[in-house]
């Protein structure tokens, strides 16, 4: 499980390099017809998600910084798995490596 961090405001969380700061879409818990769906079934976390921040880039070999990908906005498809979790009252959001961002969805 991936370590926890709190903190007041989303605002305050810059991130550094790489980094991603994104939050998962929540699964719905009632169906179009108007169904309540149990929680077993809406615990599973959705593996798409909307870009917060992200940061400047990493270096590459040669010492030039590599933008990241994506920019604040965009859906990405996420792995079920990584990510370092960041709690902000009852909103949760995630940090991801840029490599670790599967695609970026556009529509």
């Amino acid at each position: 499980m991936a370590a926890q961090a709190t903190f007041k405001s989303i605002r305050s969380v810059v991130p550094l390099l790489d980094r991603v700061l994104v939050q998962r879409f929540k699964p719905d818990t009632k169906t179009a017809s108007g169904i309540f769906l149990p929680t077993s079934a809406t615990n599973t976390p959705l593996p798409e998600a909307t870009v917060i921040a992200v940061g400047p880039g990493a270096p590459n070999k040669d010492g030039q910084v590599v933008p990241t990908t994506v920019k604040p906005g965009d859906r990405v498809l996420l792995p079920g798995w990584g990510g370092n979790s960041i709690k902000v009252g009852e909103e949760e959001f995630f940090l991801f490596k840029d490599a670790e961002i599967l695609a970026k969805i556009q529509e």
